[in-house]
């Protein structure tokens, strides 16, 4: 009779166990960076911070990230650029982050940066071009009030 108590205690705890972690999200300590020519990414033009964030179903938990377009009012995304975060503006100051934008004309990066005080985000296209953000944000879900919010993230 031990037996079969032992057995299903330990049956049952590792019931407990697996239904605890199997459905586990991966939450903020996956890591998921943007590179050039990468393609894995998706819902450009979306607040990427809607489900990669502790809890949601997106893989990591970005700090940063959003979506490049070739000019403000093209729906062509720019692939294989660079954003660059500084902490003045025109690329002054201390440079603080580099994200490369992948093959989709997505960027992000769950690398802890410092948004406690402005950067200023600087859009390097793949053509060589540049594209100042002219004011400091703390915040950074960029298609939260860029793509489909307001003006676009871009860089001919």
């Amino acid at each position: 009779m031990k037996k079969i108590i032992y057995f299903g205690f330990f049956a049952c705890l590792a019931w407990i166990v697996s239904t605890q972690y199997a459905c586990k999200k991966q939450g903020c300590g996956t890591t998921n960076i943007s590179y050039n020519n990468q393609s894995n990414s998706h819902n450009m033009d979306q607040n990427c911070m809607n489900c990669h964030n502790d809890g949601g179903s997106g893989k990591g938990c970005f700090n940063i990230a959003g979506t490049v377009y070739s000019s403000n009012s093209s729906n062509t995304t720019m692939p294989n650029g660079t954003i660059k975060l500084y902490t003045g503006p025109n690329a002054s100051g201390t440079l603080k982050a580099t994200i490369q934008i992948d093959a989709k004309g997505n960027f992000h990066t769950t690398d802890a940066v410092d948004l406690s005080s402005d950067v200023y985000p600087v859009v390097y296209g793949s053509s060589g071009n540049v594209q100042y953000m002219p004011s400091g944000t703390k915040n950074g879900a960029c298609n939260s009030c860029h793509g489909s919010n307001g003006s676009k993230i871009w860089v001919n």
